[in-house]
């Protein structure tokens, strides 16, 4: 198994309520001939933590070091002793390297082998996706919108929760006037909210017509989620006085688990993060769950590299019908660790070509 570490600084600060993101590090993570026959063909993952999502680099690196034999090879069996809940950005990487060289060696993509495990349909060709709108004043925010609807996106996400909450009803308000109602619009407060202030947005943002309000609390505050989306105990479905807004729920995944956040009934969308949750199979193991259970499965990165953000298309593309997803993120970075096999266009983004996850495209950079 072989490891390079990589640092990618992204072009603007992204504000949000857990404070600005600068830069992406983490490691790639490459299994080939020399891990044994299973994996003959080459295969590459991206294991890129973001503490405060994942574990730390320190804990990431230790975990994918461990999981390395005296001659370089990747012990056998290192997924099931990788715990999800501790290190899933190494999991990730591991799992991503496994299965590309998997899919490869059985010339198919990555979506095509991810959707046969699970018994789904044909991936789609294509898939939607939204734009992201960080902090900033309402003039800046509205005319970052528009431009991302010239684009061709018809989804907008803007990051809230940095400022008071009057500051961001306006901001809000100032990007509906600007793209008008064809545009689904949501926000993302990443749990910077109390259950008060939470409360209150949701009855001031109602008129706006979100498309969802997602982590409006704090991950760990499941039961306040539940409760702010009128869910009632012992009931599946939804009560008659639930949100005006729908709630999406993203950190709260990674601190109880999907299955939990289902049982609280505290969400009608879940926003899955590949890398945060262990794994592309993981991920579209989620979505399906969720699915199963009448909630919607959104695919997003943790504005990843290359590598990680192209899993995640494939991830995406697996999963019937799939809402916008939020993998138009290559913009964020300053550089890369490749050419984009699969960048963004009108809103959409192709699946790459080739067997795996590109095909030969990322040869070498282990």
């Amino acid at each position: 198994m072989r490891l390079r570490s990589f640092s990618l600084g992204l072009t603007t600060p992204l504000a949000t309520a857990r404070g600005d993101i600068t830069e992406r590090e983490g490691f790639l993570v490459g299994v080939g001939a020399e891990d044994g026959d299973e994996t003959p063909d080459p295969g590459l993952g991206e294991a890129a933590p973001l503490p405060g999502w994942t574990e730390s680099r320190s804990a990431c690196e230790s975990a994918l070091r461990e999981e390395r034999d005296d001659d370089g090879s990747l012990i056998d069996g290192a997924l099931d002793r990788l715990e999800p809940s501790e290190t899933p950005a190494a999991r990730h990487g591991i799992a991503l390297a496994l299965a590309d060289a998997e899919a490869r060696e059985e010339d198919r993509s990555l979506a095509a082998r991810l959707a046969g495990e699970h018994g789904l349909a044909t991936p789609a060709e294509t898939v939607p996706v939204n734009a992201t709108v960080g902090d900033g004043d309402p003039e800046t925010t509205a005319a970052a919108a528009e431009r991302a609807v010239d684009e061709g996106f018809d989804c907008v996400k803007v990051k809230v929760g940095a400022r008071p909450l009057d500051a961001d009803v306006d901001r809000l308000r100032a990007v509906r006037e600007a793209v008008g109602d064809g545009v689904a619009l949501r926000a993302d407060a990443n749990g910077a909210w109390d259950r008060a202030t939470a409360r209150e947005a949701i009855g001031r943002l109602a008129p706006l017509d979100l498309a969802y309000v997602e982590q409006p609390l704090p991950a760990a505050d499941l039961a306040g989620a539940a409760a702010l989306r009128g869910a009632r105990d012992g009931r599946d479905d939804r009560a008659g006085d639930d949100s005006p807004v729908p709630i999406a729920l993203d950190e709260s995944l990674a601190s109880h688990g999907v299955d939990a956040v289902l049982d609280a009934g505290a969400a009608d969308t879940v926003v899955l993060k590949p890398m945060a949750l262990g794994g592309p199979d993981r991920a579209l193991a989620a979505a399906a769950t969720a699915r199963a259970a009448g909630v919607e499965p959104v695919i997003t990165t943790t504005i990843d590299a290359v590598v990680a953000r192209t899993a995640a298309v494939h991830v995406a593309a697996a999963v019937p019908g799939v809402a916008p997803c939020g993998l138009a993120t290559a913009s964020l970075l300053a550089d890369d660790l490749a050419p984009d096999p699969c960048p963004v266009s009108d809103g959409t983004v192709p699946i790459p070509n080739g067997p795996g996850l590109a095909g030969d495209a990322f040869d070498g950079l282990p």
